[in-house]
């Protein structure tokens, strides 16, 4: 079932907004770096120093003194600032081994905060949410960050398909990379990641984010989204597997039709596909990103049957 997705819009935030802000780090807008800090392009860093913004991410993430924070790419500390005033405990994941000093010795005083220098990539996301909710006697957890642009599918697919217990995902991404994600299954917009967020949250929108909020100043506009956790997966599938098989193959060539596209699917023959369309009432000749949540549902529950 296609879930609308929900605008605060509260703040759009623009020039004006970024010129008046500072850093909770001390940073001002026009892109210094305190302690020296040279931004590594290979991580895709870009950090916010938009006081306006990081006030609606910390109000649109729903934090209070029960909650566990997971931060994702801390930076120099300005959401983190924030983050710590308003959660019980924050843990910051960070890969750049040049900030891990700074961030330590910046929030040295606060005994509701530690880093972990790891890739969230690799890192056992599970463990430690567990592991933190039990040590500290908090009764949710909720994920935060600004993630590089280069990899936001990869971080959002491994932490809503992990097994650690979470309530929302309150990340800032490129903004083309979020309409796709809050789009509506089954709309023009859709890709395969709209579909495998979809299966698991519903979206809703905190606000638009001028270019001008981050340091260095970035070639595109961002966008906050908060990425809740259903209770109960949007759709019924017979193998979890095959269904984003079969997304994934329906959208590997997006101005194809549904019978060539799902032909990458090379262990499932044409008239297998053919006789799945028909079994699910899908014209062959449309396209991936027509169909509904349902629809691919019954697709793929057709292809393999049990």
């Amino acid at each position: 079932m296609a879930n609308k997705s929900k605008n605060r819009g509260r703040c759009t935030t623009g020039g004006s907004h970024s010129s008046s802000s500072r850093s909770a780090s001390g940073t001002s807008s026009a892109g210094r770096a305190p302690h020296g800090f040279k931004h590594a392009k290979s991580l895709g860093q870009n950090f916010l120093n938009d006081q306006n913004v990081i006030d609606d991410i910390v109000e649109g993430s729903e934090i209070d003194e029960q909650t566990l924070v997971v931060e994702i790419g801390p930076g120099e500390g300005a959401l983190t600032t924030e983050l710590i005033e308003a959660a019980g405990y924050v843990i910051a994941i960070e890969l750049d081994d040049r900030l891990i000093p700074i961030l330590r010795t910046k929030f040295a005083l606060h005994d509701n905060f530690e880093v972990i220098h790891e890739d969230i990539l690799k890192v056992d996301i599970k463990s430690i949410v567990d592991e933190s909710i039990r040590a500290h006697g908090l009764t949710k957890t909720r994920i935060v960050g600004n993630l590089p642009y280069y990899i936001t599918t990869p971080i959002i697919t491994k932490l809503i398909e992990s097994k650690a217990r979470f309530e929302s995902l309150t990340v800032m991404m490129q903004k083309e990379v979020g309409d796709r994600i809050a789009a509506d299954p089954g709309t023009k917009l859709a890709g395969a990641i709209t579909y495998a967020v979809h299966y698991r949250c519903t979206v809703d929108k905190v606000c638009d984010v001028s270019r001008e909020s981050f340091y260095p100043v970035p070639k595109v506009d961002s966008v906050v989204l908060r990425l809740n956790m259903r209770d109960e997966l949007a759709v019924l599938v017979n193998d979890e597997n095959n269904f984003f098989r079969c997304i994934k193959a329906g959208f590997s060539m997006r101005r194809k039709t549904l019978l060539n596209s799902l032909q990458a699917l090379d262990d499932v023959n044409k008239d297998v596909i053919k006789h799945a369309l028909e079994s699910a009432n899908i014209d062959p000749s449309r396209r991936a990103e027509t169909l509904t949540m349902e629809e691919f549902a019954e697709l793929s529950n057709s292809i393999w049957k049990e």
